[in-house]
């Protein structure tokens, strides 16, 4: 913690070093020593190859309700990728109408977060996908339903074999994540801001490079910086002032409950920013739906400074130029269940 509380220290004494008044061309170059652009084609994960196949497949199985018990919910009802990637609401509805614990995160961009979840329990997006199809507030279903399920749909199966073709059973609860992971590392969206860093002086209005500046100045970026302007860190909320309860609840103490480290408690994954204009509401409560509020708490809980109207209205101008452009998605035509597909259950265990 202490090494932590040092950096973040050194990096509030430099903002100095970003002048609002920079040239294009002067603030990109300090831009680009803390951030980097998108990638132009699909990055790759590791131990699971992309193609085709695995990605239709992926989709797929992204938008069926029938992964869950009740048949219900699918990734989609979470991360709706026609909503910014997330539900937009305070924290989930899962199996049985419960309301799950956190805000659900946008999934556009996460294949470059270090971790997945708030806390970041889940090494990589195939892990996440496990993680919500078993929680019994969210799809509260078992690997071996699932499996049942897909292998009762002949066109399921045959796409698992196109999909993993040197595998004498490729239709697994592990190859379902897989394919699930393909398809989101696809989910990139290029914004405004890409095309600055890239070279594109236009492409962000003045107030917006002002925004950037006062961004990088505050020191803001020594937690929100990397490609997706967070996601690859864990951070205290509340390094300096803690929130009141209505924010930060005093019954998630974050990254604790998986290390189980007291120095762990109510630290939590650095939110990715990109598309944060249209993700609200904001922070794991998804207690703010405004987000020059959410500005605000953020410079006095952890920079220990007032960020007045005029500098908070300068940096969501410069949030909103992380809006990128989201993939056309059609929504795809599923596999016909048939006589043995498990039936859907809405029973809650408790």
């Amino acid at each position: 913690m202490r090494t932590l509380l040092t950096s973040i220290a050194v990096v509030l004494l430099a903002g100095s070093a970003f002048a609002a008044d920079q040239t294009p061309a002067e603030l990109r170059k300090s831009a680009l020593e803390l951030f980097k652009p998108l990638p132009s084609t699909t990055p790759s994960v590791h131990n699971n190859p992309i193609t085709p196949e695995k990605i239709d497949l992926g989709k797929a199985l992204f938008f069926d309700p029938r992964i869950s018990a009740s048949g219900v919910f699918s990734c989609n009802s979470c991360h709706n990728v026609g909503t910014g990637g997330d539900d937009n609401l305070e924290t989930s509805i899962g199996h049985g109408w419960q309301k799950g614990p956190r805000n659900s995160p946008t999934v556009f961009n996460a294949v470059f977060n270090i971790a997945q979840f708030w806390d970041g329990r889940a090494e990589d997006l195939a892990a996440q996908a496990k993680g919500p199809v078993q929680a019994g507030v969210e799809m509260a279903n078992t690997p071996g339903q699932v499996v049942a399920t897909l292998k009762s749909m002949p066109d399921y199966v045959n796409r698992f074999n196109a999909s993993f073709p040197d595998e004498e059973d490729p239709t697994t609860f592990d190859n379902f994540a897989k394919a699930i992971e393909a398809f989101e590392a696809t989910l990139i969206t290029p914004a405004p801001f890409d095309a600055f860093l890239n070279g594109d002086d236009a492409a962000m209005t003045e107030e917006q490079q002002k925004g950037l500046a006062l961004f990088m100045d505050k020191g803001c970026s020594s937690c929100h910086a990397g490609v997706n302007l967070g996601g690859e860190g864990y951070y205290p909320f509340g390094l300096i002032e803690k929130p009141g309860a209505a924010v930060l609840p005093e019954n998630d103490k974050g990254r604790f409950a998986v290390t189980q480290t007291a120095d762990d408690s109510y630290v939590f994954r650095a939110a990715p920013l990109r598309n944060v204009s249209v993700t609200a509401p904001y922070f794991h409560s998804g207690k703010v739906w405004d987000l020059k509020q959410a500005v605000g708490i953020m410079g006095v809980s952890q920079l220990g400074e007032e960020i007045n109207d005029a500098e908070a209205e300068l940096i969501v101008a410069f949030l909103d130029s992380l809006t990128g452009r989201v993939p056309e998605i059609a929504y795809p035509i599923l596999p016909a269940e048939t006589a043995e597909t498990p039936r859907p259950s809405g029973e809650v265990k408790n």
